[in-house]
């Protein structure tokens, strides 16, 4: 077992468990000490810290956390967060301060310069829910373990500012700013989450969001000296928008590179979002958001969402069969299953399908002209905001897809 080297536990700190469930703590006494997973413990005079994961929440507002703070998750007392003014404390919502930050990066982006002093939160704030606790909490309650969030989203970001390249810049640069956050809290943790992907969903910066997310992983996973770290995003929502050529091209790019990420990179999971609320125009509601937390923690503990195996015409029966893998319980819909869409390669509708039938992990596509298959690419959630309702038993969407030829 390895020994993790602290400069200073603190109150309410999560410390990173080994491969053993336990750790071993090189404390600036010099004694070293070993803890199972678990607590709270009182180390070298720090109350209150935990043993178990720690999650770093990387990505834009929707990560961030952008939601109305109504009905917000609860806190637990196994879930601390490591807060954006660097200092441990029990995880409560919102997350995100990031006015608080010690790193430049994060008062740049907002045209500021960092402040001398930490400024008083807003007693008024009303905006500020996000996915993070829920998922820590889903992830107590099915193994037990603590977990120790580490929040370094920032709202409006690309991947262009999120480039490792841009690591020698410390705290002046995103990726710079999370790598200085995560050697604070001891240089080890579980894995990331990643919500991010709008500020990309265009014709030039869509075509190369699967090039720049591979550099991404694959650099957090050198920096962080774990080449098997587990990565889990989420699959863009929807947005409410007047649609533009351009807009719809980008933002089907986006969530295409998403999804088949996992096709080439090991331990990396998607989700989706395709199918849940809005509080705005582009910012997943509160509600919501405890659903996709829900989701991420069932990828992260090994059930991962339905994937899009194969989509085969059969002749014999006249149906397009459209088969998943990782469903659970058999796929299921409120009410007509929707989503399904056949266009030609300009994006435009072929009104070919008539009738959608579900059965086990198979959505059978009935079709009018089965000879206009050839020209024809298969699509679930094209646009922007599309109407889509799938999901299996346990309530994991199938991610939007497309194009897939037939």
């Amino acid at each position: 077992m390895s020994v993790s080297n602290y400069r200073g536990v603190s109150d309410y700190q999560v410390l990173q468990r080994d491969g053993d469930d336990k750790t071993r703590v090189s404390l600036e006494s010099g004694e070293v000490i070993e803890l199972p997973v678990g607590g709270p413990y009182e180390v070298g005079g720090a109350k209150n810290v935990l043993v178990g994961d720690l999650w770093v929440l990387g990505g834009q507002s929707n990560m961030e956390g952008s939601a109305d703070l109504v009905d917000v998750e609860t806190p637990h007392p196994l879930v601390h967060s490591f807060q954006s003014r660097e200092e441990w404390s029990p995880a409560e919502e919102p997350l995100h301060w990031l006015g608080e930050s010690p790193r430049e990066v994060h008062h740049a982006i907002w045209g500021m310069t960092k402040p001398e002093t930490i400024p008083p939160r807003d007693p008024n704030r009303s905006k500020g829910a996000g996915l993070g606790l829920t998922f820590a909490k889903e992830m107590v309650g099915a193994n037990g373990v603590p977990i120790g969030l580490v929040p370094a989203s920032h709202g409006g970001t690309s991947m262009q500012q999120w480039d490792p390249a841009l690591r020698d810049r410390g705290g002046e640069s995103l990726y710079g700013a999370t790598l200085e956050r995560f050697r604070a809290v001891g240089g080890k943790v579980a894995g990331i989450l990643w919500y991010q992907g709008e500020s990309d969903a265009n014709p030039v910066d869509g075509a190369k969001y699967t090039q720049r997310m591979t550099t991404l992983i694959q650099s957090f996973r050198a920096d962080f000296n774990a080449p098997s770290l587990p990565f889990y995003l989420v699959q863009l929502g929807g947005f409410v928008a007047e649609p533009s050529q351009d807009m719809i091209v980008g933002w089907n790019l986006v969530r295409e590179s998403q999804r088949t990420l996992p096709e080439t990179l090991p331990n990396v999971g998607v989700v989706s979002a395709i199918d849940l609320g809005l509080d705005d125009l582009i910012h997943i509601d509160t509600r919501s958001l405890k659903v996709l937390g829900r989701r991420l923690a069932a990828a992260a503990l090994g059930k991962p969402a339905p994937a899009l195996k194969a989509a085969a015409f059969e002749p014999e029966n006249g149906w397009l069969r459209v088969s998943f893998d990782h469903v659970q319980g058999g796929l299921q819909a409120a009410g007509r299953p929707t989503g399904f869409s056949l266009r030609d390669a300009d994006g435009r509708d072929l009104p070919l399908i008539y009738k959608v039938a579900l059965s086990g992990s198979d959505a059978l596509l009935k079709i009018t002209e089965p000879a206009s298959l050839r020209s024809a690419n298969l699509w679930y959630g094209w646009g922007l905001e599309p109407y889509v309702n799938l999901t299996d038993s346990t309530g994991a969407a199938v991610p939007a897809f497309g194009p897939v030829r037939i």
